[in-house]
This record gives structure tokens, C-alpha cells and sequence, in this order.
């Protein structure tokens, strides 16, 4: 393990001591105000992890895991307000969302900025002294915090807690020829996606950083906070400053916006993203590329060169092995099919380099060494994997324990160079509940057309399986290297998809309807096939949860067709 997990063990353990504040000595009144508990503790955990731990940079995890979810959630057919309208319990169980913890806690980020931090304390203070043991609702607390920072809070809670969607900040700039600002305007996007959106531009307290390259290294030389509304707003703060070689909008992560780099500044992070000593600057501006990709504005190839580039000199572990998710599913998702290979061969050399040049026992050398594994797909890569595995090759401070040898496990079955017999030896060696979960996931995902057929009969027919088991047999069910196998099972999902709300559980029935949505067939026959289910009769045995994560998932697809084309 990471210090990263080490550290998201801290954060959930804070995140439940929260509730005994946020949900229990003062509890909502209805689920209406679901983000009075969970966003609520997500921001008081990161708060406490940076003030009262080890894991001062909390926020930069935040920034880069649960901001991420919470931008992709937000851009979703099915994005709600944070304070939303729940009709039925069915639409509380989805609505345990990226919105209600990941973004309701990015507002709360942005209300400390608005109103200051001591008068966001102090209105906390009196709302529960005022409601202790008692029920709620958002005017409860929003009258506090009035009074303690003197703010009018009325037009930020429409904007921010009643309206959905994300907007997009850009900086807009003019310098003269000595090279200084003429002009700094920040351009604010209404969000565009997904339709029926209200085009609501927000309100935002934003900081803003002038960095320059010295020495090798990104030096911020000016950070200033504005307030900013409306579709342009003027800084004229920065107007006779000289350029500099990045300029950073949402600076320390304060509000919730994509946000754009010009073009002077993009070079510059493409080049020297690494030397940025802040890690929640380097946090944000990852964060910026990897919203850039998703949007096709960056292709797949670009977003390859900056994380290869920028990752060597990452120090973060949880930004590394955020960023290097990301990659990975950006190559499997959003890269031309005729790129998708060249790609992989480029992350796992890479990986394997930087894996093999890494201090011996560092987390960075796991992390590498793990993106390397996930990554390799020639016969020469996967012979490194297999010499792992039986330890005919050693790196010095690796660890191949238990967890790790199943993870080599895997990726050798999925490629087709292990099966059945290795996964019950490894297995007999480790009898546990996780060591079975590693079993399944392996028996699933073997490249066969059998194994396939008897983990869908496992998943659709069976009553019987642990819900861990479910979620194990699905995740090697379901693999980017064996789109050919799961094309032979499209149709039968969406034929039988209806049946699992009729007849299994609601957890059972969500998992189902995400995890096996063919969501890595990105053509428009998933398209043609989405749109008949949710057009038929069928659809009336979905109900509203299930339908919405249908049309999330054909949401996917469309992104994927869009990305894919920008990469080829």
C-alpha cells in the first residue's frame, strides 16, 4: 500500500467521526438536504485531515479524486442540484453521488472562501448549539452563517446549491510589447452539457497565481483572490504586471469550474507541470488536462505527453496514481482504435523506466511498477509480468506480497498466458475473503468465450453470490483488451437488463446496470440499442434509478465517439 491509501483510510475514518456532528446531533428533516450530512462530513474530513494529521495535502487528493468525480457527475444527463428534489427512496439510493458528497463539498470549499473561514466556524458553531438533537433544513443553517459573516447568502444558494451543471473559466489576455498585461479578463462558460441545463453563470471567489520559470522551476511570484460574476469580468489587479510563464486560474482550489489555460501558459505546463513546488497547483492544472481530454479539446496522444512527461517528477503519490488512472482510461476510452496499442506500449515502457530508476521500497516504485503491470501487452512486456509473479526477477525494495502477486496474476490471465490451474494454486495459498474475491475477478476475466458465458450465467441467474462476488466477477467480466468477447453479450444485456430490476435487489440491479453497460463498445449500434431499450416498455421495469443509469452510461459512449475522433 501507498501512503495515499493510508491516507483515504484517515479521511474515511473522518469522514464517519463527522456524522456524530453532520447527521446526528442535528439530522435533516427530509432527504431533500442528503448533502447536510454527506457533503458536509466530505469537507470536514479534508479540513480535519489537514489541520489535525499527517496528510497536510488532503486538499490536493481532493482536488484530484474527488473533484474529478464530482466534474464528471456534474456533466451527466442525470446532474441534480445539490440540494435536490427527492420524490421517492429509489431516487435517494442513486443520489449518493458525486454531487451530493464531491461537489457539495467543493461549494462548502468555495462558501469558506466567500464568507471566511472564522465566520464559516462560528456560523457552524451556532447551528448546532442552536439545533442540537434536532431537525433541519437549509435556511437553518444558512441563517448562521448570515449573521457571522454579514453576507447576504440568499442569490450564492441559488446559484450554487439549486442549479446543476458546471461552468468553464477562461483568462483572456493582452500584453503590450514590453511584454506586460494590458488586459485580464476571466471568461465564464454557463454549462453546456447535458441539454436542459440552466445557463447559470455563478458567482465565484477565485484566486488567481502569476508563476515563473526560474532556475528550472515554477516560482509563483503573485497570488491574488477576486470575487468574479457574470460572462466577463476585468482584473485589474494584474493590469502593468509582467507576464508570466503560467497564469493559474483557481489557484489553491477554491471554487468549483473547469478551467482553461492560454496558450503561453499550457506550453509552459506541458514542459514543466513537475516543476511546480505547490502540489495543489500542479493538482488543479492536472485536473484542467484531464478535463480538456475529456471534452476532446485535448487529444488522448497530448494528454499521453503530458502525463509522461509531468509524472516523473510528480511528488505526490496520490496525484501520480490519480493521474496514471486517468491515462489509462483515457487510452482505453477516448483513444482512436488505431492508436490504442501505440499508446499502451508507450505508458508501460515509460512505467517500467521510471518503475526501475525509482527508490528502492518507495511508493512511487509500487505505483509505477503497478501501472507498468496494467499496461503490458507485448510478449516482452508480459515476460517482466511472469518473472515477477515466480521471482526469477527481482527489483530491489519491491514487495511482491500477496496483493501484488494477484495483481500480476490477473493481468497474465487476461492476456491469456495463465488460467484455471494458476488461479486455484495462488487461491490455495490464500483462502481468505479477499483471496476468493481475487479468484473470481480472475475466473471472469479470463479471453474466452466460456469463461465469459459462465460469469454472465454467475451474475444474471445466480441469487446466491456474495455481493462481493458480484462485484469481483464484474470487474474481470469487463475488459478493454477483449472488446471482441464482449461484443458477443451487448444484446443480451440490453434485452435482459429489465428483468434485474424486476427481480434482484436495487443494489444488485445498480451494480449490474453500470458494470456491465458496453460502455467500451463506443459505436452507434450501443447508441441504436440504448435508445430502443429506453423508448420501450422495458424501460417502465428500469424505473427512474435505472433509467438514469442507462442514460448515463449512453452519456459515456457519446463522450467516447467524441474523443476517439479528436485522437485519430
Amino acid at each position: 500500500m501507498t501512503d495515499a491509501s493510508y491516507e483515504q483510510r484517515a479521511n474515511t475514518i473522518l469522514h464517519e467521526m463527522a456524522h456524530m456532528w453532520f447527521g446526528d446531533l442535528v439530522t435533516m428533516t427530509w432527504w431533500d438536504d442528503l448533502w447536510l450530512n454527506e457533503s458536509f462530513a466530505e469537507w470536514a474530513a479534508h479540513y480535519a485531515n489537514v489541520n489535525a494529521t499527517r496528510y497536510k495535502d488532503a486538499w490536493t487528493t481532493f482536488a484530484n479524486q474527488r473533484k474529478a468525480w464530482a466534474y464528471r457527475q456534474d456533466q451527466l444527463p442525470s446532474t441534480h442540484p445539490i440540494a435536490a428534489d427527492m420524490v421517492d427512496l429509489d431516487s435517494v439510493r442513486v443520489n449518493f453521488d458525486g454531487i451530493t458528497y464531491a461537489k457539495g463539498a467543493s461549494a462548502l470549499r468555495q462558501l469558506v472562501a466567500w464568507v471566511g473561514e472564522k465566520e464559516f466556524l462560528d456560523g457552524l458553531h451556532q447551528y448546532f448549539v442552536k439545533h442540537a438533537w434536532k431537525n433541519t433544513q437549509l435556511p437553518d443553517l444558512l441563517v448562521e452563517l448570515e449573521a457571522t459573516s454579514g453576507r447576504d447568502l440568499s442569490a450564492w444558494t441559488d446559484e450554487w446549491l439549486r442549479t446543476s451543471g458546471v461552468n468553464l473559466l477562461r483568462p483572456l489576455v493582452a500584453v503590450d510589447v514590453e511584454g506586460k498585461y494590458t488586459s485580464v479578463i476571466v471568461e465564464q462558460e454557463p454549462p453546456t452539457s447535458p441539454a436542459g441545463i440552466e445557463p447559470i453563470l455563478r458567482s465565484h471567489r477565485l484566486g488567481i497565481g502569476l508563476y515563473d520559470l526560474i532556475a528550472g522551476r515554477l516560482v509563483l511570484r503573485k497570488r491574488i483572490e477576486v470575487d468574479i460574476s457574470g460572462a466577463k469580468a476585468d482584473i485589474a489587479e494584474l493590469v502593468g504586471e509582467q507576464q508570466p510563464d503560467l497564469l493559474l486560474l483557481n489557484d489553491g482550489d477554491l471554487t468549483f469550474a473547469k478551467i482553461r489555460l492560454d496558450e503561453r501558459s499550457w506550453a509552459t505546463a506541458v514542459d514543466h507541470l513537475g516543476d511546480m513546488d505547490d502540489s495543489l497547483g500542479r493538482a488543479v492544472i492536472w485536473g484542467a488536462a484531464w478535463d480538456m481530454t475529456r471534452d476532446a479539446e485535448v487529444s488522448t496522444g497530448d494528454y499521453l505527453a503530458l502525463v509522461l512527461s509531468g509524472t516523473a517528477r510528480e511528488t505526490d503519490i496520490g496525484v501520480v496514481q490519480g493521474v496514471l488512472r486517468q491515462l489509462k482510461s483515457a487510452i482505453d476510452q477516448y483513444a482512436s482504435v488505431h492508436h490504442r496499442d501505440e499508446y499502451n506500449d508507450r505508458l508501460a515502457a515509460a512505467m517500467l523506466e521510471l518503475a526501475q530508476a525509482a527508490e528502492a521500497g518507495s511508493d512511487h516504485q509500487l505505483a509505477y511498477a503497478r501501472a507498468f503491470v496494467g499496461a503490458a501487452r507485448t510478449d516482452a512486456d508480459l515476460a517482466v509480468v511472469a518473472a515477477l509473479l515466480d521471482g526469477s526477477t527481482k527489483w530491489v525494495g519491491l514487495e511482491v506480497d500477496t496483493d501484488l502477486r494477484w495483481y500480476l496474476l490477473h493481468r497474465l490471465i487476461i492476456k491469456g498466458k495463465l488460467g484455471e490451474e494458476e488461479t486455484s494454486a495462488e487461491l490455495a495459498t490464500d483462502d481468505t475473503a479477499t483471496g476468493r474475491r481475487h479468484a473470481a475477478l480472475a475466473r471472469a476475466a479470463r479471453p474466452a468465450l466460456t469463461a465469459k458465458e459462465t460469469a454472465w450465467a454467475d451474475l444474471f441467474e445466480r441469487t446466491d453470490l456474495p455481493n462481493a462476488i458480484v462485484g469481483a466477477t464484474l470487474a474481470g467480466f469487463v475488459q478493454p483488451d477483449q472488446r471482441e468477447l464482449l461484443a458477443d453479450f451487448r444484446q443480451r444485456y440490453f434485452t435482459e437488463i429489465s428483468r434485474i430490476w424486476r427481480d434482484r435487489t436495487h443494489e444488485i440491479a445498480q451494480e449490474l446496470t453500470v458494470g456491465m453497460y458496453p460502455f467500451l463498445l463506443a459505436d452507434a449500434e450501443t447508441l441504436r440499442l440504448t435508445d430502443e431499450l429506453l423508448a420501450s416498455s422495458a424501460a417502465e421495469d428500469l424505473g427512474p434509478a435505472g433509467r438514469r443509469l442507462v442514460s448515463e452510461g449512453r452519456d459515456g459512449v457519446e463522450r467516447s465517439i467524441r474523443t476517439q475522433a479528436r485522437d485519430a
